[in-house]
């Protein structure tokens, strides 16, 4: 692992000696779950060498029942046990350790049936990032095409497209010199932080030649999550087409909605629907369905972290503080194949957690 990794080896290393190595597993054993499934799960850093002891195993359910999702520390071995709910059929399951994070493990259950899965904490430099963005005029935002962008040092170059937008994947994590070019405008070079596993998101103002003027550059880091589940491909693709509305993270800060359902209501073609005072009596539904316009409304699908839930239990299941990005569609002919399905007629909404 490199110098820069939030949690080096060496003191990786130390903190795992410095703890009790045989401390048992949290949860439940699997003798006390009689006819139902058991989930046993170990936690290690990306090699699988060294177990991780506390880290955080975060658990969403698939059930036709609402299960509030779980989240609990494993125990001083790294591993961790429990009985699944009866009405569980599946989960999506990660691990967290400090700012890290594995992989999701999409799993099946069968009643009496032990299930295992090893979680492998990426430490953030095992993966090469990419710098993506749009090259604009600093004077009147309208995209400029075909700039040619490259980093200094490296031979791979690309050109921006209709919309401005380009992408340099593969890149190595650490500090590089990115050269933008384009006949008409000035020349710019920037420095740029790439870190490893994540895209860096720049939006460039490049300043025609004879304005004297200075060259405009915003930087953003996006969340590994909605890196890792697609969310930004999607919603680059999305906004290409005119299929979809995307809320990010700084979108929801600006906005700071009491419950995700006033951030949604925001979208374009959907609307809130309160019937009731309580706080479980509002939900989002299209005010279209396939086929048309629906004067009483069409409730959407709605999905958690990838899994169903009833959108009418979305408020109840997560707060604005903890979404980092959403997706809302308002047909079936917007949906991802992802987020389809014999009851996606009326759309669905997609939420990611932080």
């Amino acid at each position: 692992m490199g110098s820069k990794m939030r949690l080096g080896r060496a003191a990786l290393v130390a903190a795992l000696l410095s703890m009790t190595a045989a401390g048992s597993a949290a949860g439940q054993e699997a003798a006390e779950c009689g006819e139902r499934a058991s989930l046993h799960v170990l936690v290690t850093e990306e090699s699988g060498a060294l177990n991780l002891p506390g880290a955080t195993v975060v658990l969403r359910w698939t059930s036709e029942q609402v299960l509030r999702p779980l989240r609990e520390a494993a125990g001083a071995d790294g591993r961790f046990s429990l009985c699944v709910p009866a009405d569980a059929s599946g989960a999506t399951v990660w691990a967290e350790f400090g700012d890290d994070s594995s992989e999701e493990a999409t799993l099946a259950f069968e009643p009496g049936t032990p299930v295992e899965v090893h979680l492998r904490v990426l430490f953030g430099d095992t993966e090469p990032g990419r710098i993506v963005g749009r090259v604009l005029d600093a004077s009147t935002e309208e995209p400029v095409v075909t700039a040619t962008l490259s980093l200094v040092g490296r031979p791979a170059e690309v050109q921006s497209d209709r919309q401005g937008r380009f992408a340099l994947t593969g890149v190595p994590g650490g500090e590089h010199l990115l050269e933008v070019e384009r006949i008409g405008y000035a020349s710019l070079r920037y420095q740029v932080t790439v870190v490893r596993g994540l895209s860096t998101e720049l939006q460039i103002g490049l300043v025609p030649a004879p304005v004297a003027m200075e060259p405009l550059v915003v930087t953003a880091t996006r969340p590994r999550r909605l890196e890792v589940n697609g969310f930004y491909d999607r919603k680059y693709f999305g906004e290409l087409i005119g299929g979809g509305t995307y809320f990010t993270v700084e979108d929801i800060d600006r906005r700071r909605p009491l419950r995700v359902s006033h951030m949604l209501a925001d979208a374009p073609g959907i609307r809130l629907r309160c019937p009731g005072s309580g706080f479980r009596d509002c939900w989002v539904e299209s005010r279209r369905a396939s086929g048309g316009f629906t004067p009483g409304g069409c409730e959407l699908s709605a999905y958690l972290d990838g899994s169903p839930i009833p959108v009418r239990e979305l408020d109840t299941l997560v707060l604005p503080a903890e979404v980092g990005g959403i997706e809302v569609y308002q047909g079936a002919g917007e949906l991802p194949p992802e987020f389809g399905g014999y009851d996606a007629r009326c759309g669905a909404v997609v939420i990611w957690t932080k």
